[in-house]
Parts: C-alpha cells; structure tokens; sequence
C-alpha cells in the first residue's frame, strides 16, 4: 500500500470509512479515533456515560442476538423496534430515557465497521459532545507525535449500492476532535496534521452554527423527517461530555483519564 494514502510523516491523520481506517491502521497508527455522529459514537458516549459496557457489532443480523446472549447482554434493536421490554436502540435519545443496562451489544454497520478495521491499535469513540475531551485524553497519553501517530476517521454512511457517502456531521465532529487535538497542546510546537486532517479541522473552526449544520445536512433532515429530530439535538450538545469510551476488550468503556 503506496505511503502517501497512509499519510505516514505526520502525527495526525485523517481519512474516512473502514477503509481509511485501514489504511492508516496500516501505516502504523498507534491509536485511532472513530466518528459517527448520527448516530453511533453518540450513542456509545451517551451510554457509556450511563455506565453501561457498550459492545459493537456490525450488523442487526440473525447473529446479533446470539452474541448479545453469548455476552449476557441486551441487544439495541431498530429505531422503530423500541419497546418496553426491549427499549435500546442506536437512538441516543432513545438510550437516555431507556433503563439501565450493564452490557449492551450496538449494532452499526457504519462506525462498528470502522472499529473493527482498527487490529490491534487502540479505538476511541468521538462525537461533537466529547470532542474536547477526546483531544485532551489523546495529549495525555502521549498521542499525536512522530512516534505515536494517531488517526481520525470519519465513519460516513453507506449509500444502497455499498459505497461510501461522505456525510457532513462525520467530517464536522472529527474536525471538532482534530482542532481539539491541536490546543490541547502544551507545547509550542503543536502535533503536526496532515493536510487531510488540517482541513477537517477547518472545516469545524470555520463553521460559525455547529448546530444548525447539524439539523440542516442530509443525514440531519433524514432523522427529522423520520420522526427522530431529538437524535440531532442530542448529537449537538458540543463539548456537553467528558467521558471518553475507549475500546478494550471487545467492548467501550470510559477510560481512565
């Protein structure tokens, strides 16, 4: 795989979809960073800071449940499904109103995909609300530099023919992370993004409404007209967590700052 895709020389990367992931993976990423703001890494923040243990998965097959049994843990059903005996799903207003659970298997074909592709490389989950704090815990633990690159990849949707739709609120809440990245800097000489990541950044500094971004992309206008529009509020709370879900041993849990 040719270096340059790899965005390889620089500290922070950026890159989209499972197989941006991969290839960022593959040029030696110590840590990675998955967005999937509407609705997957939402969700998990929201959960994990209810306390639950958040398994992904990848699909909402007729293997989901066997897992989720395997684990003895609750499996998160459609939007549509809901109900009062099986009240989690992948809506993150959903899942603040529904019962405490300790183990949760969340099946998304977008940002679970993405975690997956990670190997063995640490995987954290950030949305708008813990962008900051993503950033800060990243600084912590020594990622960004030359010698432990870290990756931000951008979950993105699946259009119906398989390939990859480049969606807005992705890309905005990983320039959240990225621009937080670079102040959470101590030093005078900040991480050094790569020109992907540079202008992920810039696109989330230079958008003046976050919010109203949020509630007006396709996958915004998507959720409301489908009757989910508190999905979108919730997404939008910038910088409301400090929890940090991190994936270890198979499942997300917050890490320890």
């Amino acid at each position: 795989m040719e270096a340059w895709f790899q965005q390889t020389g620089h500290g922070v990367r950026f890159d989209w979809g499972p197989v941006g992931a991969e290839r960022l993976v593959a040029g030696g990423v110590h840590c990675l960073v998955v967005v999937d703001v509407l609705s997957f890494t939402t969700a998990v923040g929201v959960a994990v800071e209810a306390g639950t243990r958040v398994f992904p998965y990848r699909w909402r097959d007729e293997t989901a449940a066997p897992y989720a049994a395997s684990l003895k843990a609750d499996l998160a059903v459609g939007r549509r499904m809901a109900s009062p005996s099986s009240p989690w799903t992948l809506s993150p207003a959903a899942l603040r109103r529904a019962p405490y659970t300790p183990r949760l298997v969340l099946p998304s074909p977008n940002g679970s995909t993405v975690a997956a592709a990670a190997g063995d490389a640490p995987v954290v989950a950030a949305c708008l609300r813990n962008a900051s704090a993503v950033g800060r815990w990243l600084i912590s633990q020594g990622y960004g530099g030359p010698d432990r690159p870290v990756g931000v990849v951008a979950a993105g949707e699946r259009r119906p023919d398989g390939s990859l739709r480049p969606a807005l609120e992705d890309l905005l809440g990983a320039g959240a992370v990225l621009a937080a990245l670079r102040k959470a800097s101590a030093t005078d000489r900040p991480p050094a993004l790569s020109p992907e990541a540079s202008a992920a950044a810039a696109t989330y500094t230079a958008t003046a409404d976050v919010p109203a971004a949020l509630a007006a992309c396709a996958s915004g206008l998507e959720l409301a007209s489908g009757g989910f529009p508190e999905d979108v509020a919730v997404a939008s709370e910038l910088d409301a967590s400090a929890v940090v879900p991190l994936l270890s041993e198979g499942s997300f849990t917050a890490a320890a700052n």
